[in-house]
């Protein structure tokens, strides 16, 4: 009897020991991460190069391979949300950059919006960049 009482107590130490070791690892939040304007280059007439940089604030890495999957392009920040440009992805050139081949039909100040997920992080990471659209 004492026996089975000393067995049980060891199994359930074991499985609580296990149990500790397999917590899931807490994950960091949306607010960890921040969008950086790399740079904004002309691209022909009506269109602007953005390449944009996913940092990771609290060591201030770059984020590789996180899927952007929406964009959006306005001039909010010269008054006209309503003007939009299309966004096309293009193929990013370091490490946690970025790259979008924008419309941008008129110089002034654009935006790009931006939703990621990146691995690992249940959160979506959705961050606005500011940029000027030369002409």
């Amino acid at each position: 009897m004492l026996s089975r009482l000393l067995r049980a107590a060891a199994l359930g130490t074991g499985a609580a020991v296990s149990t500790s070791l397999l917590a899931p690892a807490a994950f960091a939040a949306a607010s960890d991460y921040r969008f950086e304007l790399a740079s904004a280059r002309p691209a022909g007439p009506g269109k602007t190069d953005v390449t944009v940089r996913l940092v990771h604030a609290p060591d201030n890495k770059p984020v590789p391979d996180a899927v952007i999957f929406q964009t959006r392009a306005d001039m909010a920040p010269a008054g006209m949300p309503t003007m939009t440009g299309n966004v096309a992805p293009q193929a990013g050139q370091q490490p946690g950059t970025y790259r979008f081949q924008i419309d941008t039909g008129m110089a002034g100040g654009w935006a790009l919006t931006l939703a990621a997920k990146v691995q690992g992080e249940p959160e979506t990471v959705r961050a606005t960049v500011t940029f000027n659209a030369a002409q």
